[in-house]
């Protein structure tokens, strides 16, 4: 396998664990109404996948940094698929949560691993891209997961989730038809393309604040990802089928807003691409947080998942280029707060809902935008171009 095609193949992978990690915000509104579960209690699933993830996946991204395994690819969209079938066909709240746990080590299973292999086969002139693209692949499963939950749920009841099994065995086909290529290219030696422009000491202090900022952006993603289904049911009497495929437009914009970032970032520079993220950022969780309107809502959606996602592969490139030394770490880390931090204190979101309605949710939200905004702005470059 020519080395410019495992950005691809990773891409594939990480559709394969975010198409089962979106899927959890899409069928909760199912499962409260299965179990008559409350805001909070529901939300609670989606702290435990992504407590599990932020634990244990900076854990995977050492050990991806001291010897390649590319067989963790594979055994984690396994996990991630299976784990998720299984809810469907569960009736206790305690199963849920092994299921979930279960889903949520597989996701972490794969990211670091896939991201420092995307890194260290990348090209310095288009590492932006290539982490786009790669970017691209999760949030594309993002994207289609609530789409399919919804509509195998409606069609097949609960056990429509067994759906979600489909794209890990077809991702596991692939790998195991490539593997050998594919270890021989996992196991390159170092890229030597690294100049006297390029540092390679570690940046700790920068990389403590890209941690900030990114959790910033985490809590708004898993705000969003979770209560906003909920909240244009409640707000504007959506049907759980209109909800759900709103939130995958949310989803879509931000799967082509990555591929937008990703060019952006080698055009423009890492940091100003963060920055305009940001800022569109801001306006779209402003304007929503105030908006009675549906088609106004509906139009900050669509900038809201441009916000997210522009300055995605910026994140977890500037992470990696402040911890050359850690690169596996360091993808662990981003590519775990972009989605777990948010998703751990998404009770906390959930009991404010239920206290204070969905809508001063979506008021705390637009103040963490504002906060990563000014984070954007005191992050430091590195690197040539960067």
């Amino acid at each position: 396998m020519k080395k410019q095609y495992v950005k691809y193949i990773m891409a594939l992978g990480h559709f394969c664990v975010d198409f089962t990690q979106g899927t959890l915000s899409a069928v909760l509104p199912f499962l409260i109404a299965a179990h008559h579960y409350s805001y909070a209690t529901a939300a609670s699933l989606v702290m435990v996948t992504n407590l599990v993830g932020s634990v244990v996946q900076p854990a995977f991204g050492v050990l991806a940094d001291k010897i390649d395994r590319p067989h963790m690819v594979t055994v984690g969209a396994l996990l991630a698929g299976g784990g998720m079938a299984a809810v469907g066909f569960i009736p206790s709240f305690w199963g849920l949560l092994i299921a979930v746990i279960i889903t949520g080590i597989g996701v972490a299973m794969l990211h670091p691993q896939a991201a420092r292999m995307v890194n260290r086969m990348a090209d310095d002139d288009n590492m932006g891209m290539s982490m786009g693209i790669f970017s691209f692949g999760g949030n594309a499963g993002f994207t289609l997961g609530p789409v399919v939950a919804a509509g195998a749920i409606t069609l097949l009841g609960m056990k429509g989730t067994l759906t979600f099994l489909i794209p890990a065995f077809v991702f596991a086909l692939i790998m195991g038809l490539f593997y050998r290529n594919y270890e021989g290219e996992a196991k390159m030696a170092p890229r030597e393309k690294e100049t006297a422009s390029m540092p390679t000491d570690d940046w700790w202090g920068a990389f403590l604040k890209l941690g900030i900022l990114i959790t910033c952006r985490s809590i708004i993603f898993s705000g969003y990802s979770t209560f906003l289904i909920l909240y244009l049911i409640e707000e504007f009497s959506l049907s759980k089928p209109a909800g759900s495929a709103l939130l995958s437009l949310y989803f879509g914009i931000g799967a082509l807003s990555s591929l937008l970032g990703g060019k952006l970032a080698d055009v423009s520079g890492l940091k100003k691409t963060l920055v305009f993220s940001c800022c569109i950022l801001v306006v779209g969780t402003m304007v929503f947080a105030f908006s009675s309107s549906l088609v106004l809502a509906v139009c900050m959606i669509v900038v809201l998942g441009l916000g997210s996602n522009i300055g995605y592969s910026a994140m977890v490139t500037l992470g990696q280029l402040y911890l050359p030394n850690h690169i596996g770490l360091a993808s662990g880390v981003t590519l775990g707060l972009s989605v777990s931090i948010g998703g751990i204190l998404a009770p906390v979101l959930g009991t404010l809902g239920d206290a204070h309605g969905l809508r001063v949710v979506f008021f705390i939200l637009a103040g963490l935008a504002v906060l990563a905004m000014l984070i954007s702005i005191i992050v430091p470059g590195r690197g040539k171009g960067h």
